[in-house]
């Protein structure tokens, strides 16, 4: 997971126990994801260390958008909206961080509550003296987006709006090392030009008083897959840590279906098991990668931290239904609909199927995204290619009514192997 790390980090972890660290999430959405996960782990093994936990919920930057990674500028959240999303961050935190009170109980603490009430002028005064344009315009993130189409910029630049985000950020180190005794800023590697402007910040305010700076910073590495490509992102878009946006059994799936070449590091970032155990299903693994022992230990142990031990059996069952030799009648309605969020759900009022056969149903009444057409669904379901609810078709003429509904109203279109479609009828 370590990426980089300030000189004398290491010595203060290990000679000043327990210190204070920080991460920042802004509340761009009512849920964090993936790609947040692997640096809320930074924050566990912060506390599983001996340390104090603390996540900055950016109800102030947030609604400014940072540059780091971005090639052009965000649309700006109100305060409504981002004190609805810094909730439903904060419940999910408390999945992974021990809050209770105590020298390494975990914090969460918003910007918004010291910025909304400090003026334009006191943070020019304040702040804004003690760095230079020189400096702000020397990270990597402010570079790549006044640098112009030709030097892979964004030729539409960037606005002071989003040039000032370094400062806040900067800011909000100091003033947790103000208030909390907070001694080190961590994050994803894009964030390191953000963190350790904060560092400089605050070892400028402390020689102007002549005092002694602490300030220190370390990143992780950003998570990406083996081919390089940026890893969070399923066929259905980004894999959310809300069960409402995104299902327990397509988060499992997200894991189960992770590539060899992928799964040792994922587990060894998302887990905790230890060393040993790793190695252990890794060696197991190696000696028949086709039962996956590794991708489902992964799978298994992220969804219980992130949903629970429940959600993970019924992701598991439906995921043993579908793809492997389990009923489809075994599952109850909801895991039913669990195990589609996400994927092709079609609704169509049941009155109007009762006199369409299969071939029909299959292309024309569902708008042909399950065949493009009649005769590819009497061909493939002549080559034994579609089932229903568990059976395989054997002719493109049986009525719709023929057909045995699961609950009473749906159905469970599988083509090939592994490509599945839910029907129901309303």
């Amino acid at each position: 997971m370590f990426h980089d790390a300030m000189p004398g980090t290491a010595e203060h972890l290990a000679a000043n126990a327990p210190i204070t660290g920080y991460i920042g999430f802004d509340p761009t959405a009512a849920s964090l994801h993936i790609g947040n996960l692997a640096t809320i782990m930074l924050l566990v093994h912060l506390q599983r260390a001996g340390h104090r936990p603390v996540a900055l919920v950016g109800g102030a930057t947030g609604m400014i958008g940072d540059p780091s990674g971005k090639s052009a500028e965000r649309n700006l959240l109100d305060e409504t909206t981002l004190r609805h999303n810094q909730a439903g961050i904060q419940t999910q935190l408390e999945k992974f961080l021990d809050f209770s009170a105590g020298p390494t109980g975990a914090l969460v603490v918003n910007n918004y509550d010291w910025f909304k009430n400090f003026s334009f002028l006191e943070f020019l005064r304040e702040v804004g003296k003690h760095l230079t344009v020189n400096y702000m315009m020397a990270k990597d993130s402010v570079k790549r987006r006044i640098g112009g189409s030709e030097d892979g910029g964004d030729s539409s630049g960037i606005s002071y709006t989003e040039f000032s985000y370094q400062l806040l950020q900067g800011y909000d180190f100091v003033h947790l090392n103000k208030t909390l005794g907070c001694t080190l800023q961590m994050g994803a590697s894009d964030q390191w030009g953000n963190i350790t402007t904060g560092t400089e910040l605050i070892r400028r305010l402390a020689n102007a008083d002549e005092r002694e700076a602490k300030a220190y910073a370390l990143t992780g590495q950003l998570i990406t897959k083996a081919d390089g490509t940026k890893y969070g992102k399923s066929e259905t878009g980004t894999v959310w840590l809300d069960p409402k946006l995104t299902s327990p059994f397509v988060f499992y799936q997200f894991f189960l279906n992770s590539a060899d070449a992928d799964a040792p590091r994922l587990i060894r970032v998302f887990t905790l098991l230890s060393k040993q155990e790793i190695e252990a299903i890794q060696a197991e693994h190696d000696q028949n990668p086709n039962l996956k022992t590794l991708q489902k230990a992964l799978a298994k142990d992220v969804t219980i931290r992130v949903h629970s031990e429940t959600a993970y059996i019924a992701a598991a069952a439906a995921s043993e239904v579908l793809f492997g030799k389990g009923e489809l009648s075994s599952l109850s309605e909801s895991e039913l609909i669990g195990a589609f969020a996400g994927l092709f759900h079609l609704r169509l009022p049941h009155a109007e199927t009762a006199e369409l056969n299969v071939a029909v149903l299959l292309s024309d009444a569902t708008d042909k995204q399950i065949l493009p057409s009649r005769g590819e669904a009497r061909k493939l379901i002549q080559a034994n290619g579609i089932s229903i609810n568990g059976s395989k078709l054997t002719s493109p003429e049986t009525l719709v009514p023929e057909l045995p509904l699961l609950h009473e109203k749906y159905l469970v279109v599988k083509k090939g192997k592994r490509d599945y479609f839910l029907v129901e009828l309303v």
